[in-house]
């Protein structure tokens, strides 16, 4: 059974924006800008009637895509997608999403994340539109979601599942944003940093939980994040560790932990052949 969260690391929802790292709330401000001008251009009613019209036999089922790898008792890999980090630069000169994806599905893994933020991680929604296109995987968007415009357009986009960031939402806005996605038929990825937001967290009804080992206020990273959070994290929820995943050591420590999911992005973009660096990685 897992542990109860202790009570005094709670924290009060008055308390979320003192919280949220300063590099995430300028990347929130540019999404309410960002937000404002697409709506001028496709208004919400018009995104969200396509949305709601768009097919739902086209989803392809991201958590359970997931949880069948772990289920056979492999690693269930979501295989990201990132031409440029905000603290690394361009992480790959040659990207070529479709072909990314390709090699990711040969290299056997569950899920393909694609980054769709444009002023930060020079991504676009037409990367995971293509790199969709090019393989069977299901995917996610990787994006700042802050907005129930943004859940629609993710659907229009034919995203299987959306991310969102307990660090940059309110308790009642992920709580609506959910609802939204699962409206509309897509899985959602909840990720967290710590005890405060896990427990934000499982109040959502969501079975994936995403811990991200990065610290957004200092950038450091260290896998002790996972380790310390995973007692915390009921059975039924799907635990998926987040960045920092580099050696095989790293993946022996979180597989004899039971942590057999995982979202790995910079160490197979910096390399020529990702789907080769997945298979060597994981399998």
């Amino acid at each position: 059974m897992f542990k109860q969260i202790p009570r005094k690391t709670r924290r009060a929802e008055e308390d979320f924006s003192m919280k949220t790292p300063t590099i995430l709330k300028k990347i929130i401000d540019t999404k309410a800008i960002e937000v404002a001008q697409r709506s001028k251009t496709l208004p919400l009613k018009e995104i969200k009637a396509q949305a709601l019209d768009a097919d739902a036999n086209e989803l392809r089922g991201f958590y359970r895509a997931m949880k069948a790898k772990v289920d056979a008792g492999l690693p269930a890999v979501i295989a990201e997608i990132k031409k440029a980090s905000p603290s690394k630069g361009v992480l790959r000169e040659n990207f070529i999403p479709q072909e990314i994806a390709e090699s990711y599905q040969k290299g056997g893994a569950a899920c393909l994340s694609v980054l769709t933020d444009r002023d930060y991680f020079q991504g676009h929604e037409d990367f995971l539109i293509a790199a969709r296109a090019a393989c069977s995987l299901p995917v996610i968007r990787k994006d700042f979601l802050v907005d129930p415009y943004q859940i629609y357009e993710a659907r229009t986009l034919n995203a299987d599942c959306v991310l969102l960031i307990v660090s940059a939402l309110s308790k009642m806005q992920l709580q609506d944003l959910e609802g939204i996605a699962h409206e509309l038929g897509m899985d959602v990825l909840v990720e967290v940093h710590d005890e405060d937001e896990l427990e934000t967290a499982l109040s959502l009804t969501t079975p994936l939980v995403g811990i991200n080992n990065r610290n957004l206020h200092t950038f450091d990273l260290t896998l002790e994040t996972t380790f310390s959070l995973l007692k915390y994290v009921p059975k039924d929820r799907l635990l998926v560790t987040e960045s920092g995943i580099l050696t095989l050591d790293d993946v022996n420590a979180m597989r004899t932990r039971n942590v057999h999911a995982f979202l790995v992005g910079e160490t197979f973009m910096r390399t020529d052949q990702p789907g080769e660096a997945l298979r060597t990685l994981f399998f």
